[in-house]
């Protein structure tokens, strides 16, 4: 991902470097693990974890020969331990730690996901209680419809964060496995409690089963979560860009002193952030489509989805960090302007509670029923649809109620 979208905290979790980490890290918790099972020398594994280093440089030159990027790593690990580096990666495949590492820099990511998410429900909670009381009109298919509060969008917003945090709790979690069960899955280098031992000093637990490869339905889930988190995101932004437009203007992102929202009309204010709110969760819901085309591989491996993997993961992560952090941004700061609410509200000059008086009309004894026949005209919604149609014809909806040339008569109780 472009470092425009990027965060330092999670560009930090995906650069080469800490992958480089994370894979010497899978590779001394399984020599450890393996010293006190017995299965290698304790002073191997004393040296290895002494010694083991690497530089960036040294392994892409080893793999510019291998072209094998696991076997240039551990090359080059090799060449700062000496002798005792005939014990590393003993036992092991190089999926086992590929996919056991990557396992720890999702988990890694999702703790900062975590984070933005909360962090937001925070601030919609917090925005939702200040505009719980202030009346706005409800919308359906862009019609002005019954009015509700501003605060009740908000909290709609809030709800819908907390089932996006269960959810992503859920994949995450369903992601901090491992597997060292070598090159089918079948253990037949280590045994499974030597993987649950190197697991346990990773803070992973063991998958139940696998291949060479932790099975990508679970990586598919992750980012299909990551996807409706987004899409969530997307809806606010929308919802946002509406209100913004100059013929309604109740609500706005906000915009600085010197900020300028065009080169040719100098007037113009932009909703910039809800719009790259709306673009880039287009492309968290692209890199789902990619992920499950990953769930299905040749028999026990191929690593079809190993290239497509370095761009979603990283990307997805990287993206998901982003879009939580503008959109709490976006709405701490946003304006909000309650006085055009109700003059919006207002507008119709009443027409929005044609609901009510419907309600009304029946209390008072009128039917309501077979309200769709042509010969029905004596039928309350004929009435004051009849009425609400004659008001918006006019432009004057402050005729809607002599529209109805219905008199007021005893309420039926």
């Amino acid at each position: 991902m472009i470092a425009r979208y990027t965060r330092p905290a999670m560009a930090a979790i995906w650069s080469e470097q800490q992958k480089f980490n994370n894979w010497l890290r899978v590779e001394l918790a399984a020599t450890a693990a393996l010293a006190r099972a017995g299965v290698v020398p304790t002073s191997a594994a004393d040296v290895l974890q002494q010694k083991a280093s690497f530089t960036i440089e040294r392994i892409h030159q080893i793999e510019a020969e291998t072209r094998h990027d696991v076997l240039a790593f551990t090359t080059a690990v090799a060449e700062a331990v000496g002798p005792e580096a005939r014990w590393l990666h003993y036992g092991l495949t190089s999926t086992d730690v590929v996919d056991t590492a990557q396992a720890l820099a999702i988990t890694q990511a999702s703790e900062l996901i975590r984070v933005g998410i909360v962090r937001l429900r925070d601030i919609l909670r917090k925005r939702a209680i200040e505009f719980q009381h202030t009346p706005t009109i409800g919308r359906t298919h862009g019609v002005h419809a019954e009015p509700t509060t501003f605060g009740a969008k908000l909290l709609l917003w809030y709800s819908e964060m907390g089932r996006n945090l269960k959810r992503f709790n859920a994949a995450a979690e369903d992601l901090r496995v491992g597997k060292l069960s070598g090159a089918v899955g079948a253990f037949g280098k280590l045994k499974p409690e030597h993987e649950a031992a190197i697991l346990a000093d990773l803070n992973l637990t063991p998958a139940l089963i696998s291949t060479q490869v932790l099975q990508r339905d679970r990586h598919a889930a992750y980012i299909t979560t990551l996807a409706v988190m987004a899409s969530t995101l997307d809806k606010i932004g929308l919802e946002i860009r509406h209100l913004q437009r100059t013929e309604v203007r109740e609500a706005e992102e906000f915009f600085s002193p010197g900020q300028k929202g065009s080169s040719a009309m100098p007037h113009k204010r932009n909703p910039i952030t809800c719009e790259n709110i709306c673009g880039l969760a287009r492309v968290v819901r692209g890199n789902a489509q990619v992920a499950l085309e990953d769930v299905a591989l040749w028999h026990e491996r191929d690593i079809s989805h190993s290239s497509a993997e370095r761009v979603i993961l990283p990307d997805s992560t990287i993206l998901a960090d982003y879009l939580l952090h503008k959109t709490a941004g976006l709405i701490e700061t946003m304006f909000v302007y309650p006085a055009r609410m109700l003059k919006n509200m207002e507008s119709t000059g009443g027409l929005i509670f044609s609901g009510q008086l419907l309600l009304d009309l029946a209390e008072a004894g009128m039917s309501r029923e077979d309200a769709s026949s042509p010969t029905a005209k004596s039928r309350t919604h004929n009435i004051v649809a009849n009425a609400s149609a004659t008001a918006i014809d006019v432009s004057l909806a402050k005729r809607f109620m002599s529209g109805c040339l219905i008199q007021p008569g005893p309420r039926v109780r």
